[in-house]
């Protein structure tokens, strides 16, 4: 019988983790995508801006974790991309912006680097 190293273990749940976040951000733009190519504020806007909210908030506290592994500096440059999105976000919320493909642009940037 193969028995896994702690190692293999470790380096197989950080590839899982970085796929699902892959996943995530790809739903994202998916979701962006749909309500950028649609002419009024509506439900698909509300639904992008939702979901793409939840998920860099969630990143946040995650790159706040002192047991995060990432480089000190690397977690704070993509902190500071959060709350840049998460201010976009918030401008297309009160309609002062309809700056989705940033966002976008911005978002797939992030999950390619993930691959």
């Amino acid at each position: 019988m193969y028995q896994f190293s702690y190692a293999e273990v470790m380096q197989d749940a950080v590839a899982d983790a970085r796929e699902r976040e892959r996943q995530v951000l790809e739903r994202s733009v998916g979701l962006l995508s749909a309500a950028r190519d649609k002419e009024k504020y509506g439900k698909e806007a509300i639904e992008a801006l939702f979901y793409t909210r939840r998920v860099w908030i969630s990143f946040i506290e995650d790159l706040k974790n002192p047991e995060n592994q990432l480089d000190i500096e690397l977690r704070a440059n993509l902190i500071s991309i959060a709350i840049w999105i998460l201010k976009e976000c918030d401008r297309i919320r009160k309609r002062q912006s309809n700056n989705y493909q940033s966002i976008i642009d911005v978002t797939t940037i992030i999950r390619d680097g993930l691959k």
